[in-house]
């Protein structure tokens, strides 16, 4: 991965399944210029892989925090993940 470009796990918890929060990180990331991909946890959290240009994971960090109009976030916690292949395009797993 070039050095301008890095990538973040995220966790996402609070209120976050059953408000469309893959639909709209997908979306965010994609006007972002991001790819990656994001899925819902047994525990209620979310998950995202985001990669791309450093500064469009920060700013896709910051959104994490509102995302979408029903969400209620209560924590976003993030790890380095430049070590992972980047992945093409972003996606909604299961």
């Amino acid at each position: 991965m070039a050095e301008d470009r890095k990538a973040a796990l995220v966790r996402i918890t609070g209120r976050v399944q059953g408000v469309a929060f893959r639909v709209w990180t997908r979306d965010e990331a994609v006007r972002l210029g991001l790819a990656g991909w994001v899925r819902n946890e047994r525990d209620g959290s979310v998950t995202a892989l985001i990669a791309g240009p450093a500064a469009a994971i920060s700013a896709m960090l910051s959104r994490f925090w509102k995302g979408p109009p029903a969400a209620r976030v209560s924590n976003v916690e993030s790890e380095d993940a430049s070590s992972v292949h980047e992945p093409v395009g972003f996606h909604i797993t299961d």
